[in-house]
């Protein structure tokens, strides 16, 4: 892993890239959707931790991103912010569960940012294959067991020099072992460990794993596909 590579995508170091300043860059967004977020707290389904929101909203400004992916819309809210941070991208973002993706409809609408997104209903195993990149910025918030059986098609969606940011990959500490995964967690946290290996191992991307939330692996592709 080596997060000092200057490859496409932002011309610096990925770390670089990936160093947000959490108060200013969620200090843009508009006081109904911080309300709107902290809704989403109380409930079964939280919006991106602040941490985690900030980074992507830093590589959405530096890429810069203009074609955005997200996969696990939940109500919309870290879409939301993407694209009232950034009035030059649209998005692509899949939700899987039929209450959530009306809720996030809903809210596009109410914030009039629905000519600029496309919400799509279904499961992402499914819309991934349908899908036509190339992408500047995806974000992984979908299933966590999933990750690494998706990650070739997410990297084949990337942009040369665009960036995959894959949520929760640490979970609760879990997945690097500063934390005893509980037993019927076992499958799940073992899962996330495949992703963050072959990230790391493939030489097409380069890998920074972040300690915000509950962990952000970013990965910038840095080559072209290999024949």
């Amino acid at each position: 892993m080596n997060g000092e590579d200057k490859a496409a995508g932002g011309g610096m170091p990925l770390s670089a890239l990936c160093m947000a300043n959490e108060a200013e860059e969620l200090a843009v967004l508009p006081q109904p959707l911080q309300q709107l977020r902290a809704q989403a707290r109380t409930v079964r389904d939280p919006t991106a931790a602040d941490g985690t929101l900030a980074v992507l909203l830093r590589l959405a400004r530096e890429l810069p991103a203009r074609r955005v992916l997200e996969i696990g819309t939940g109500e919309g809210c870290t879409a939301l912010a993407l694209l009232l941070a950034c009035p030059q991208l649209s998005l692509v973002t899949v939700e899987a569960d039929a209450e959530r993706h009306a809720a996030a409809c809903a809210h596009f609408t109410r914030f009039g940012v629905s000519g600029r997104v496309n919400a799509l209903f279904g499961d992402a195993a499914e819309v991934l294959n349908g899908l036509q990149g190339p992408f500047d910025l995806i974000f992984l918030d979908g299933p966590k067991a999933q990750y690494v059986h998706w990650l070739p098609r997410l990297k084949g969606l990337l942009r040369i020099g665009g960036v995959l940011a894959a949520d929760d990959v640490l979970l609760y500490g879990w997945v690097d072992g500063s934390v005893p995964v509980p037993y019927k967690r076992r499958s799940i946290a073992a899962r996330l460990r495949e992703y963050l290996a072959a990230a790391e191992a493939d030489e097409e991307l380069e890998t920074l794993v972040l300690r915000v939330g509950e962990g952000l692996a970013v990965s910038r592709k840095r080559q072209a596909e290999l024949k």
